[in-house]
Formats: C-alpha cells, sequence, structure tokens
C-alpha cells in the first residue's frame, strides 16, 4: 500500500511511507529495523497510528533532528570540543583525517533518505520519510536538459557513489539502483532511497502470503471501488514488453494497457496536475452502436484538434513566437479537478478552477462535459460511478445520458465502448499522439500536434509529455470480450473474466504474419521501456556475506567516547582546489588497471556497481545502456552494446570497467570515489555542501556556512567550486529571518562577493539580493543589504552601471513604499552615498526624478528627506540649476492640470505632487542665500507660492501647505527683502479675502490617497474655506515685517484685521502684540495656532509628521555635514560663483528642465525597457575639439564618467584621448598608433582598453602603458610585443609624416574589433573577410576562422562584428548555440556558430558597405550601410525574405547606438531616432525623420559630418564624433 501524509502546513513536508509486506505480529521485520537504525540512526520505533505519523512530522518540521550534528560541526570549526558526531560526519563525507574512535551507525549519511520512523502495524511495517519533489527518472524524462552540464552530472553520481561506499561499508548491498531510486531534493541534492531496497524489503516481508501478494494494493478487504486503484497493482518494474503483446494479442484490455502506459509516462493517480488520462470515445449523443457511425469520437485526432478545430491551431501556429497548436496539456488540472467536482473539496476547486466558488458553472451532464473542455478524459469514468454523485448541497448531481438509467449502468457502458472493436482498431492512433510519434518532428505537424516547449528547459521538473514511443504504435490484432458485470459484486466494482476472441477470418495468414513481424521489430525498437540496471534481473534477496550487525554494538546517545584531537586546518586542506595534479585520459586507464586488481569482495555489492555504470550511462545517452534483449546479448556473448560508442571517451572507459561480466574485476564504490573521473572541485564542493544538507535548523546551518568562508574555505576551493556551490548556499540566505541568520547570511554573501567571478555574480547574487530586496516587510538582512558598506562593495565588484540597472530602483523603491522607518533610512542613506559617485546626469535621471514622481503616488515623507539631503551634498549650483527648474515645473503642470476636469484619482496625484514640490521646496531653502532664493523663486515670472494661493479651485490641503510655505520662504529671507519682493505681490491675494464671503468655498475634494495628509494636517488647524488663508498668513507677516510695513503694502489691512477680530479674537494691540498671545481660537469653527512658532511651522514638517529632517542611526556618508552646518550656522552653506566656474565639475550640464517639456520626462528611470520612446531634442550641450583630423570610434565607461576617443592624432597618426566626463577635458592619451584609429573597446579587465588601427594595442587605461600589440604575420609588429616602459611616441606624440591608413587593406590588417564581454575575448575582422579571436586574459592570440578563398578580396573585408548578447542564447531560434554575426563591405552579412565557426547562415543585407551590427536581443540583429538604410533582422525567421527596413536617411549611415527599444543613427550632419518596439513578424517598410543638430544656448545648426554615435544611456545623452575631429554632447 502506497499513502502520503501532508505535514501540518500543507507544503513541501509531505511524506510517504512504503509497505514491507505482512509478517507475524509479534516479529515484523526485526532485521529490517536494525538496517534502518544503521542507515537512518534517528528514526523511531513505534506503532502505526495517526498521532504517531504527527508527532514524527512535528519533529521533522523543527528541523532538529539533526541539529545535534549540525551543533558539533560548528563547535568543530570553532575549534572546541565538539563531540564524536561532527567527527564521524566528516568521515562519512569523505575526510578520512577524522576517522578515529568512528562509532558505525552515529549519524545518517547525508545522501541516504532520511527516514523518520518505523511503523508498527498488525501484519504490516512501514517506513516513513520526507517526500523529494524529483527523481532522476523524471528529470531524465521531463528535463534532461537540467543534466547537460558535465560538472553537474559528476556531482550527482559522485553523491550516489558516496551514498552506496557508506551503504557497503556497513556490509549491506543495495539491490535496487535505478533513476526513480535516486531522489533530488528542491536544490537538487540526491537522496538514495534505502526503502525499496531488496535487503530491506526482503527482511521487511520474509514472511508474505501468497494471498496478500496477489490481492490489489489496498487494505481493506473486498473494496467496494478496487477498480479506481488498478494501476496500483502494476508493479514498480514494468514489463512493458510482455504487457503489449498481451494487450495485442487481446490477453489485456484497452483500460489495462492504457494504465500501463500511463504508470510508463510518470502519470499518477489522484494528482491533479499529472493525472491519469484516458480517451474520450463517445460524445454521449447516442448509445455506443458498434454498427453505427453516430456517436464515436474520432480517435485519429486529438481532443483538442477537435475541439478548437483546423482552421485556429493553423492561425496558433503560424502567428506565435514559437510556433505551436497545443499550448496545455492533454489532461489540465482545470479539467481533472472540473470532472471530479462534486467529490473534491471547496478548497481545491477554489484553488485550481476559480477562485470564486459558482456551483451553476460548473456542466451539468456529460454530453455538456465533453463539449466543455479540450482535455481528455479520466479513468474514473470508466470505473467510478461515485464520480457522479456531488458532496455539495449546492451543486447537483452529474447527469448520465439518457440512454443510461443509473450512473452504474452508464460506467458499464462506457466501459465496454473502451473494450469495442471499433476503439480497439482505432486506439494506437489515439496512443500515436498521447504517448507517441506525434508528440514531435513532422508528424506532430500533421496531427497539429505541436506542443509549446516548457519555458526554461534547465529547471528540474516532475511532471510533463514523455514521449514513449517514436514509431508508429501498432494496431490491435484482438479484442478482449465485453466486460460482464456480477449482480453479486460491488456496484462500482467492473471486473469481470476476459475472453480473447478468435482471429477474424478477414485478416489473411500472411498479413497476419506480417503484422507480428511489426510488432516485434515495434518491441525491439521500444526496448529502452524495459530497462535493465542489475546483471542478474531476479536478485537474491540474502544479505552480503560480510553484513554482520548486532542491536548491542549500536551507539546510544550520551555514551562515553573519548574526543580525538583535531586539527580545522585538515579540514580547509581538503576543501582547497588543487588542478595541478593529471587528470587526463591516461589517468584513467591506469586507475582502470589498478582497480581491476583489486576488485570488490561481494558478488552482490558488485551488483550495485553494474547499476551505476548503468546509471552513468544514462546520464549521458539520456536512454537506458540496457534493455532485455542487449543484456542477453552481453551475457551469453559478451557483446556490449552500441549505445557504448555514443559515450565520450572517458564515460565510456568507467562504464565499462563497471559493467564487466567478471564481477571480480568491477571497481569498489570506494575505488570510484577515488578515480579521475571526479575532479578536484567536486570533492571539494562536496565536503563543503554535506554539512549544509543536514536535517537542522536553517540558523545553525548557515552559520557553519559562514564559519567555513570565514576560515577562507571559499577562497581556497577557487572561483569556480564556490560558484558551484553558490545555489545551496544562496537557498539559506533566502530563507534567513531571525537577526542571527542574517548577520551570517550577509557574511557568507560578502565572501560570495569576493571569491565569484563577475559573470557568476550577476547570475547567481544579483537575483537572490533583488529578490530579498522585494520584500515590503522588514527584515535584518534587508536593511544590512541596504547599508552603503556593502552596496559599495557590490559597486566595486560589478561597475555602476550593473548596480544602476539591478539594484538601483530596488534602493528607490525601498525608501518610497517600505513600510518601516529603519529600512527607509538606510535606502535614503545609500540613495545619498551614491549621488556624489555617480554625477549630475546620472542622478537627476535615475535618483531625482523617480523620486519627484514618486509624490504623486503616495504621501512619501522620505522622499523629500532624500531630495533636500541631495540638494544639501551637491551643492547650490546642483539646486538652483536642476532642483528648483525640476520643483518649479511640477508646480506649473499641476497648476494646469488642476484647472481641467479630471477624475478624482488623477486631482489625488495632483495634490500630493503639489504638497511634495513645496515640502521639497521649504528644505532646499536653507541652502541657499537670500538673494538667490529672491532671484529663483520669488522674481521668477511665476511665484509659486503667490500663484498657488490664487488658484481658488484648489484643495485645501493644498492652499495650506502653499502659505506656511511661503511663511517660511519669507522667514529665509528676512522682513526687508519680503517687505520689499513678497507683499507687492500678495496685494490681489489680500483684496480677493478682504471682499470674499464666508459662505465661499474651496473645493475640497481629497481622496483615498490624500487622508493620510488630511490627518497629519488636522493636528494642527483645518481650514474650512479660502478666507481662514487670513489668519495663516495676516497674522505671522506682521509679526515677521511689523505692522506698519504690512499696513502700508496691503490697503485692505482695516477690513482683514476686523475679520480677524471677529471671527478669530484676533487683534494687534499698541505694544505689538496680539491682544490674545497668539491667536488661540475659542470656538471650534476658529483655528488654534498658538502652539506654533512660525520658524517651526513650515509644510516639510507637517508632511513628515514631526519627524522633521532626522539622521538615521545607520548613516556614514558625507551628505550629514552639510545639512548639519547649515542649521548650526546663521548663513546656510552654498557653492559661490568662480572664476574657474567654467572648470567646475559638470558645468556644462543643463538638465532636462532646461527645455519647455521636461515634464515629459518625469517618472522616467532609464531603465533598459521603458515603455515610451525616448524623446530626442537633437540639440547640443557641449563641444570639444578632441583630434586634429576625424574622430572614428568614441567608448563610454560603464561609469559614464570617462570616455576614450579614437581617430587621428598629431601627424595624422593615430591616437586615443580619455575624457574626463564631468569636465569635459582630456586628462591622458594613447599615442602608440601609426595609422588612424578605427575602433576603440574598454575592457572589463583591471581597467584595459584596447584600440586598433590595423593591428591591435591593448594598454592600461589608468597609466597609458602598453600591455600587448596583436597583428598578424604579414605586418611588421611581433605576434606578441610586451613592454613594461612607455614608448617614445607614447603621451608626447612626435609630429611625424603620415596619412590616414597609409597601408591600404592587404588582407591581413585588423578592420574591426569586437569584445565580447562574458568570454573576455577579442573579435578581430580582417581584410581577406576572416576573424582573428584573442583572449586578452591570458594575452595570446587563438583561433582564425579562415573564409571562402574565392572571397579574399578588398570588396569582401569584414567590416562589422557583433555577438548574442548574453550567455544565455535563445533556445527557439534557428541557432542552437551562441552566435556571431559579421558585416562585410560587400554588404553580405554572416551569421556563425560562436563555437565552432560553422556558418548559419549567409545572406545579402544591404546593397552597400556595411558600417555596423548590433545586438539588442539574441534573437535580434540590427545592420546599417552607406546604402542609407537601417535594417532589423528577426533570426528565428527566414533571413533571406524577412527584414523590417527603415528608411529616411538622405546618405549613407555611418554608425548607430542602441540602448533599450530606442535606436540613434547617424548620416552625414543628421540624426534619426528608432524604436524597435514597432517591428512586425513578416518585417516591412518604416519611416525615420532625421533632425539636424542645434547649438543649445545659440541655436547655431551643426555643420560637422557625423562619424560615430554612442548612447550615455542613464545620462539620457548621447556623444556624436565629427569628421573635423569634435566631441559632441548631445540631448
Amino acid at each position: 500500500m502506497e499513502e502520503r501524509g501532508v505535514a501540518a502546513n500543507g507544503e513541501d513536508q509531505s511524506t510517504s511511507s512504503e509497505n514491507g509486506g505482512c509478517q507475524s505480529q509479534d516479529d515484523v521485520g526485526t532485521s529490517g529495523m536494525r538496517m534502518t537504525a544503521t542507515l537512518s540512526p534517528f528514526a523511531s520505533i513505534c506503532r502505526g497510528s495517526f498521532s504517531a505519523i504527527e508527532d514524527l512530522l512535528k519533529k521533522y518540521e523543527s528541523c532538529l533532528i539533526e541539529d545535534h550534528v549540525m551543533s558539533s560541526l560548528n563547535l568543530l570549526v570553532e575549534g572546541k570540543m565538539a563531540g564524536r558526531y561532527g567527527l564521524d560526519f566528516l568521515n562519512l563525507v569523505g575526510c578520512p583525517a577524522f576517522c578515529e574512535s568512528r562509532i558505525p551507525g552515529s549519524v545518517r549519511h547525508p545522501n541516504i533518505t532520511p527516514i523518520l520512523g518505523f511503523l508498527k502495524t498488525p501484519g504490516y511495517g512501514y517506513l516513513l520519510h520526507p517526500k523529494a519533489p524529483y527523481s532522476m527518472e523524471g528529470i531524465l524524462h521531463y528535463s534532461p536538459k537540467a543534466l547537460e552540464s558535465e560538472w553537474h552530472a559528476r556531482f550527482l553520481i559522485y553523491q550516489i557513489v558516496s551514498a552506496l561506499h557508506h551503504i557497503h561499508s556497513q556490509g549491506i548491498a543495495h539491490g535496487s539502483i535505478c533513476p526513480s531510486n535516486v531522489m533530488l531534493t528542491d536544490s537538487s541534492w540526491v537522496w538514495l532511497s534505502i526503502v525499496d531496497m531488496h535487503t530491506m524489503r526482503n527482511n521487511l516481508s520474509s514472511k508474505v502470503s501468497t494471498r496478500s501478494s496477489l490481492k490489489t494494493y489496498c487494505c481493506m478487504e473486498d473494496c467496494p471501488c478496487q477498480a479506481i486503484y488498478a494501476d496500483l497493482k502494476l508493479s514498480a518494474c514494468i514489463d512493458w514488453h510482455s504487457d503489449f503483446k498481451r494487450w495485442w494479442t487481446g490477453e489485456l484490455s484497452n483500460y489495462e494497457y492504457l494504465l500501463v502506459l500511463n504508470r510508463l509516462a510518470g502519470r499518477r493517480w489522484g494528482d491533479h496536475a499529472f493525472h491519469t488520462v484516458m480517451p474520450w470515445v463517445t460524445d454521449f449523443t447516442v448509445k455506443p452502436d458498434e454498427s453505427s457511425d453516430i456517436g464515436w469520437r474520432e480517435l485519429k485526432k486529438s481532443k483538442w484538434r477537435l475541439a478548437k478545430g483546423d482552421e485556429q491551431l493553423d492561425f496558433t501556429y503560424s502567428t506565435s513566437e514559437i510556433p505551436h497548436h497545443v499550448s496545455d496539456e492533454c489532461l489540465s488540472e482545470l479539467a481533472v479537478c472540473s470532472y471530479k467536482a462534486r467529490r473534491l473539496p471547496l478548497r481545491i476547486l477554489r484553488s485550481a478552477v476559480r477562485s470564486v466558488y459558482e456551483p451553476n458553472e460548473y456542466p451539468s451532464n456529460m454530453q455538456r462535459l465533453y463539449q466543455w473542455t479540450p482535455d481528455e478524459c479520466i479513468p474514473e469514468f470508466y470505473s467510478d460511478s461515485r464520480i457522479f454523485f456531488s458532496l455539495h448541497s449546492g451543486m447537483s448531481d452529474l447527469a448520465v445520458p439518457s440512454w443510461a438509467k443509473s450512473p452504474e449502468e452508464f460506467i458499464l457502458l462506457h466501459r465496454d465502448a473502451l473494450e469495442s472493436e471499433r476503439v480497439s482498431k482505432n486506439l494506437h492512433h489515439w496512443i500515436d499522439i498521447t504517448f507517441g510519434y506525434k508528440l514531435s518532428g513532422q508528424a506532430s505537424i500533421e496531427a497539429k500536434n505541436v506542443m509549446l516547449p516548457a519555458s526554461d528547459p534547465l529547471i528540474p521538473k516532475s511532471m510533463g509529455r514523455r514521449q514513449l514511443f517514436t514509431k508508429p504504435h501498432p494496431m490491435r490484432q484482438a479484442v478482449t470480450s465485453r466486460y460482464y458485470k456480477s449482480k453479486e459484486s460491488s456496484s462500482s466494482c467492473i471486473y469481470g473474466s476476459s475472453q480473447t476472441l478468435p482471429k477474424e477470418h478477414s485478416i489473411s495468414e500472411n498479413g497476419w504474419f506480417e503484422s507480428l513481424e511489426a510488432a516485434t521489430l515495434f518491441c525491439e525498437h521500444a526496448g529502452y521501456l524495459n530497462p535493465i540496471y542489475r546483471y542478474d534481473n531476479l536478485p537474491s534477496l540474502k544479505l552480503a556475506k560480510n553484513y554482520k550487525l548486532e542491536k548491542d554494538t549500536l551507539a546510544q546517545p550520551g555514551s562515553d567516547i573519548p574526543i580525538p584531537y583535531m586539527d580545522l586546518g585538515n579540514l580547509i586542506d581538503y576543501l582547497d582546489v588543487d588542478d595541478s595534479g593529471p587528470t587526463g585520459f591516461q589517468e584513467l586507464l591506469r586507475w582502470k588497471h589498478r582497480s581491476s586488481s583489486l576488485g570488490i569482495s561481494s558478488e552482490m555489492l558488485a551488483d550495485d556497481i553494474f547499476s551505476i555504470g548503468c546509471l552513468l550511462a544514462e546520464f549521458y545517452l539520456k536512454k537506458p545502456l540496457f534493455d532485455p534483449l542487449s543484456i542477453a546479448a552481453y551475457k551469453e556473448n559478451g557483446v556490449l552494446p552500441g549505445l557504448l560508442e555514443e559515450l565520450p571517451p572517458h564515460v565510456a572507459l568507467l562504464v565499462e570497467q563497471c559493467i564487466q561480466k567478471d564481477w571480480a574485476r568491477r571497481p569498489s564504490a570506494k575505488c570510484l570515489l577515488e578515480s579521475q573521473y571526479f575532479p578536484p572541485s567536486v570533492r571539494s564542493a562536496y565536503l563543503f555542501l554535506a554539512p549544509l544538507q543536514l536535517i537542522a535548523k536553517p540558523e545553525s546551518r548557515i552559520q557553519y556556512a559562514a564559519k567555513i568562508a570565514n576560515k577562507g574555505g571559499l577562497k581556497v576551493m577557487g572561483a569556480f567550486t564556490a560558484e558551484m556551490c553558490a545555489p545551496y548556499c544562496l537557498s539559506l540566505i533566502m530563507s534567513s529571518s531571525s537577526d542571527v541568520e542574517a548577520e551570517s547570511a550577509l557574511f557568507l554573501l560578502k565572501e560570495l562577493l569576493r571569491c565569484l567571478s563577475s559573470r557568476a555574480i550577476i547570475a547567481l547574487i544579483l537575483p537572490t539580493i533583488q529578490k530579498i530586496l522585494q520584500v515590503l516587510e522588514y527584515s535584518h538582512l534587508k536593511v544590512s543589504l541596504l547599508q552603503d558598506s556593502f552596496i559599495r562593495d557590490l559597486w566595486n565588484r560589478l561597475g555602476k552601471q550593473i548596480y544602476l540597472e539591478k539594484m538601483h530602483p530596488l534602493v528607490i523603491s525601498n525608501l518610497i513604499r517600505s513600510p518601516d522607518k529603519i529600512s527607509t533610512s538606510a535606502a535614503s542613506v545609500a540613495l545619498i552615498g551614491s549621488c556624489e559617485e555617480l554625477g549630475f546626469p546620472i542622478s537627476v535621471h535615475q535618483t531625482i526624478l523617480p523620486l519627484i514622481y514618486s509624490f504623486g503616488k503616495e504621501c512619501c515623507a522620505d522622499a523629500v528627506e532624500a531630495l533636500v539631503r541631495i540638494g544639501g551634498l551637491l551643492g547650490g549650483n546642483f539646486i538652483i540649476k536642476h532642483l528648483l527648474p525640476l520643483l518649479r515645473n511640477v508646480v506649473l503642470s499641476c497648476m494646469d492640470i488642476s484647472h481641467v476636469s479630471k477624475p478624482e484619482p488623477v486631482q489625488s496625484w495632483n495634490s500630493l505632487a503639489l504638497i511634495g514640490s513645496l515640502s521639497t521646496l521649504d528644505g532646499l531653502l536653507s541652502f541657499l542665500p537670500s538673494q538667490v532664493v529672491v532671484k529663483e523663486l520669488i522674481q521668477d515670472q511665476a511665484f509659486l507660492h503667490v500663484n498657488l494661493l490664487m488658484q481658488a479651485h484648489l484643495d485645501l490641503v493644498v492652499t495650506k501647505v502653499a502659505a506656511n510655505s511661503l511663511i517660511v520662504l519669507c522667514q529665509r529671507i528676512g522682513q526687508d527683502l519680503t517687505a520689499s519682493f513678497v507683499l507687492p505681490q500678495l496685494k490681489d491675494l489680500f483684496d480677493e479675502l478682504a471682499f470674499s464671503q464666508r459662505s465661499v468655498s474651496a473645493p475640497n475634494s481629497i481622496g483615498r490617497n490624500l487622508k493620510l495628509a488630511r490627518s497629519k494636517l488636522d493636528e494642527d488647524a483645518c481650514i474650512e474655506n479660502r478666507i481662514d488663508l487670513v489668519v495663516l498668513l495676516y497674522p505671522r507677516l506682521a509679526a515677521l515685517i511689523g505692522i506698519e510695513k504690512l499696513r502700508q503694502s496691503c490697503f485692505t489691512w482695516l477690513i482683514l484685521e476686523q475679520m480677524l477680530e471677529r471671527r478669530y479674537s484676533w487683534k494687534w494691540n499698541a505694544a505689538g502684540e496680539s491682544s490674545r498671545g497668539s491667536f488661540e481660537i475659542m470656538d471650534s469653527p476658529k483655528l488654534s495656532l498658538s502652539k506654533y512658532h512660525p520658524s517651526e511651522y513650515n509644510s516639510a514638517k507637517l508632511l513628515l509628521n514631526g519627524v522633521g529632517w532626522s539622521i538615521p542611526q545607520s548613516q556614514g556618508v558625507r551628505c550629514s555635514r552639510n545639512l548639519i552646518n547649515s542649521k548650526q550656522g546663521s548663513e546656510p552653506r552654498h557653492m559661490g560663483t568662480s572664476s574657474f566656474a567654467n572648470y567646475e565639475a559638470w558645468h556644462w550640464f543643463t538638465g532636462p528642465a532646461s527645455t519647455p517639456d521636461a515634464s515629459d520626462f518625469l517618472g522616467r528611470t532609464g531603465g533598459q525597457k521603458d515603455e515610451l520612446t525616448w524623446k530626442i531634442k537633437a540639440s547640443v550641450i557641449h563641444s570639444a575639439r578632441a583630434h586634429p583630423g576625424v574622430l572614428r570610434s568614441v567608448a563610454i565607461c560603464h561609469d559614464e564618467c570617462t570616455i576614450y576617443t579614437g581617430g587621428v592624432g598629431p601627424g595624422f597618426k593615430g591616437s586615443v584621448q580619455k575624457w574626463e566626463l564631468s569636465r569635459m577635458n582630456c586628462i591622458s592619451g594613447y599615442y602608440g598608433h601609426d595609422e588612424v584609429v578605427n575602433a576603440v573597446c574598454v575592457l572589463s579587465v583591471s581597467g584595459r582598453v584596447a584600440s586598433c588601427d590595423g593591428t591591435i594595442h591593448v594598454w592600461n587605461g589608468q597609466t597609458g602603458k602598453l600591455i600587448a600589440a596583436y597583428s598578424e604575420a604579414s605586418t611588421n609588429f611581433l605576434h606578441t610585443a610586451r613592454l613594461n616602459s612607455e614608448p617614445n611616441n607614447m603621451l608626447t606624440p612626435n609630429t611625424l609624416s603620415g596619412g590616414i591608413l597609409s597601408n591600404a587593406f592587404n588582407g591581413s590588417l585588423y578592420t574591426c574589433m569586437h569584445h565580447i564581454d562574458f568570454d573576455e575575448k577579442l573579435v578581430a575582422g580582417m581584410g581577406n573577410g576572416s576573424i582573428r579571436f584573442i583572449d586578452v586574459v591570458r594575452d595570446q592570440k587563438l583561433h582564425l576562422w579562415k573564409s571562402d578563398p574565392a572571397e579574399s578580396s578588398f570588396s569582401s573585408l569584414i567590416s562589422a562584428i557583433c555577438s548574442c548578447g548574453s550567455e544565455n542564447h535563445y533556445a527557439g531560434a534557428i541557432h542552437s548555440s551562441p552566435w556571431m554575426a559579421v558585416g562585410l563591405s560587400s554588404g553580405h552579412c554572416r551569421l556563425l556558430d560562436a563555437r565552432s565557426g560553422s556558418i548559419i547562415a549567409n545572406w545579402r543585407a544591404h546593397d552597400s558597405y556595411i558600417t555596423k551590427l548590433a545586438a539588442p536581443e539574441d534573437h535580434l540583429l540590427v545592420s546599417s550601410s552607406f546604402d542609407k538604410t537601417l535594417q532589423v533582422w528577426d533570426l528565428r525567421r527566414n533571413l533571406g525574405t524577412q527584414s523590417n527596413v527603415f528608411r529616411g536617411h538622405l546618405d549613407g549611415i555611418s554608425s548607430f547606438s542602441i540602448w533599450g527599444q530606442d535606436v540613434i543613427s547617424v548620416s552625414r550632419n543628421k540624426i534619426g531616432l528608432t524604436s524597435l518596439s514597432g517591428l512586425t513578424a513578416e518585417g516591412g517598410q518604416h519611416r525615420l525623420l532625421p533632425q539636424t543638430l542645434y547649438s543649445a544656448d545659440r541655436g547655431t545648426k551643426n555643420l560637422s559630418l557625423l562619424s560615430t554615435v554612442s548612447v550615455l544611456p542613464y545620462s539620457r545623452l548621447f556623444l556624436v564624433g565629427t569628421e573635423d575631429g569634435y566631441l559632441k554632447v548631445c540631448c
């Protein structure tokens, strides 16, 4: 019996128990219990009951089962007395230095399935163990690509062999090693199942009765529904060959044979997501009648095809990005739950079908059910009448067709239809579609049965479509008789006797033998369905002869065992990966010779080694090595299976050694572990990871990993081994919850950052960090990651570009959306600290604008605080040139929107944006001198505060904030400036208030999002209408500048003061004080303002609810000192004017607010996936002369602060200039080229730069020293010239004569260059059409791909190169490996396999010279040419007939640059903007509009010819180079 238990949480803690058979009640599996105690020492022995199972599950969930072992290991790492458990465990996993005083059976091997308990029941024994989510069999069937990594295959095999070595060391033979018994956890860690060991089963069931073995696997006597569990009678090892013959000859029913196929395909009865499937055979309109064609389902077509129709499937196939007909399983979870809706709990229906339970939506009868679903049937409709009866009061029973009197009769008639001759003659067609050859290839296209492939084939899966047959399934030659139902039998059980009908006379004898021969060949071809993993198919059930285990030998907890001395250095030494030792094929041959001489001690143990050889071969072949025919040939004649020839040589050698006929010559498990097949990295990774798989508390496990890393464990492993271990560590890091776990997780993350390569960090570490930061709830680990020190570590390790793309948006999100103050403070400090490093343009676009945009989303005080601090850090000029214009534009835009009738959400957004902008202005005032405040905010044509107060239609909350903000501004500039500049502009407002009627009130349209702001303001005073502005402004201005000055400026002062006295009891006395001592309000309509001092009453503090500009405890950045100093001094710090202002950092940057349409930039974060097209203004912000001649290439560093330009230098030689973008000045250069530099690349290795002028120079970007030069044989350069000192012409250019490209392309010069980022390789195109690869890390030229000699001419030189943008190439493209594209001067384009160099495609892309290629995505290629066109190619389609062509330029396109979906191209003196978002699958003509560049300051038209363009993506700028040597910064 197989039963599955679910843990208390209902999730991943499910367990399964395996029945070992029937014994006498007094002696149930005594030796089996001893064996269990040996292999799983913590297993409990108890009487079988629900409470016992519940206790075992709770113990398992507590993760305390092996916590004592983990604690011992932690003490051991700390150098303390650790106890014996840690030492024994290290011995198990391969540390012989710790083998002293080892006690057998004290700890479990980490690769053996943990047995939670041995449950004893009358007559039966059960082993309870955790259920692993995957098995090796399932992965080989459903996700074989998950095992394509050679290293991971070896690592998995190593774990299996290590577990087997432990079992063998106890004198026990496993006896049943096969893929189904190799389990994998969520982290892909191996558990070797011991439940199905032949020795275990024998010791649990030595007295199994004949009756028990013959009954079905149902524990109830005379069960009325044994038919439901019919597939459970099938043996775990199905003999498909025998079952097929019995079905083909009519001895096995269709129903039973389909159950066999379902079991082979991995389908499980009761698993709603992967349920056993059966065909519909009738549409239920009429009673099934073999003499009539009406009502029968067509089995040659899938149910999906019958439901959808051929026309719809053809349309889906032709228009889908990945061509397919079927997008779902042949039997989905939705369909299964809908079929069984009347028997399933409502919680399952709500989860799988629809969250809102509506019983009337479920089909009410069989005919409607058949018409409703595109899915196939389930066995219950052929075997269980209970499926028709509803358990839910609101859902009626499922009605049977009118031709059946009852559900029981329907089941009988339906089953008869399945077993009918008509169905039997056509069932093989349905098998071909569901399990057979029509699942793939041309046959699937013709049958309209192409499945949508898995989204990620590298992820392990436990279910999916398995294609059992690759040849057409034979038609059945005989049918079984009807299944007669005995009146005495239960109404649900319909098994009756079956008889084979005689052969039909219409089949001739020759035809019969032809069919028999075809069926025999089909069986031979499908022999892989009967895999053989043992040399002896009927293994002995005896224990190995050296197995001796007595109960009293088991160590009991607390035994007094002497503890040996242990040195931690031994453990670290074993982690060290030494790759200097021999690991080649010759070493494997020597190992083979040694292993043959050592041999193995027992035939039963040798049978396990045979199984290991078969398993190893299947890892690589993806199919079994032996079937019944091949094993028979091997046993009788010694003929090895032909599949061995398909294995790699080193694997074939190991497999042959394991499967030798002479069992004594097979290697032992220990000998296998020592073979050179397993590299040192496998052993090191295993030793590090094995303790992390113990069933112990996560806190203990992550502490152990952090301690090993602290001792240098990850470092000695090496980068590759650490990368292989990283996924296991990251799963622990993700589950860290407590503060102690978080500290260990943070340390482990930092160590991984130090040890892993940049590529591994981006692929593994960054996604984990992103997931942690995406969680809104507080966590100690999230706050630690937001700290400035960690972000800087990540920044320095990966560069600014990766930080901006992967991390920066999440930091902003935590500042804006995190509900806890600790996280927002940490994020604020991180943002503020990053701005100084990022520079003005990036800070504006990537930090300032997103924070300003957040004003409208919610009342975000933290964003206001961060903006103010950033302004204080970057100085007064930054505030004046960037922050104030942006805030001004936001306020003006919101004022414009407020005049238009908009829905409530828009008005709420508008009001919140105004409050945030005013609050930010209040904070920034303290950093600006009074005269600047007057000039920028008051003398401006639009005095924002007064204009807002004049808007009668604004929300009262906004009006109050504007009034308070105006008072703050007046206090900042002082009484004299207030009287001179502010009071004259308030005249109209005071006049309006003086003559207004109290009944006229302003609108109050505060929406849901403004409730927070309203609640904050209500704590102070609530204004009911606009007339209440009098009390907010007049008394405070009087106190600030004096009542006389105020009365002189306000002609209506008498009316206003009378109003204040009458309504608010306010009166100014002769002493200059209010008559009521501040203006306390006596009744509810009046405002209470006395408790606020004017200096404290500002909108920023209202918004912050008293928090003010508090400094977070974690602050450690420089930004705080500006703010603190500004509060301490009477005059704020600000950036003064200087005679050197032109050389200040970013003096040329005007910012997005300098143009009228700056509001378009609001909310744009500059990411790669912007939905809106980048609006280029075609404006030149700054220009500098970079070269005396043409500027050919511009290379931008990842930080967007340093750029390199290549072109003509002094004396018409080539030169490269290094520019500091912040000041737009040249800081150094490289002058070692003799010809014009046509390409420059910034390498990610130690700040190196590569430049090309026909030869390639690699030099240090900091010092300018040449590192290496590369050229081909015909030039005067050495193969690789190493120079340790500067050449004479470096940094001190000589005025030597020379023309541009004085050496003509003779075929051996490098014409272009491309850097492959992830592989650290340079690819150089040559004049003869060849391609040279250069390894810049190892400083050596690699392979040379030569072109067709017939094309070796000047007209076919390589003019452009690009490669796919990432290592993970597009799986659905026409290529199966990373690709590279090369453009030729003839206009042709070639697509090459980046690994082999073979040509995948070759087509005429343009009519002229190809100037540039780029790959924005792994399936897209963009090309430009002198033929005036820009073309985009979809590599998944026919390249010769499709492309998206962009026209509009009047001259040839010299270059283009891509960021996200935007493409900027240059032609002559014009630029053009193109978007890739509007591409069509069929291709077509598109129009681009060229634009002329104009100077931003004087509007002067650019007349220079443009030669190159590069985008500064995060700065939202682009650079152009000109033919006359100018470098221009544009927006």
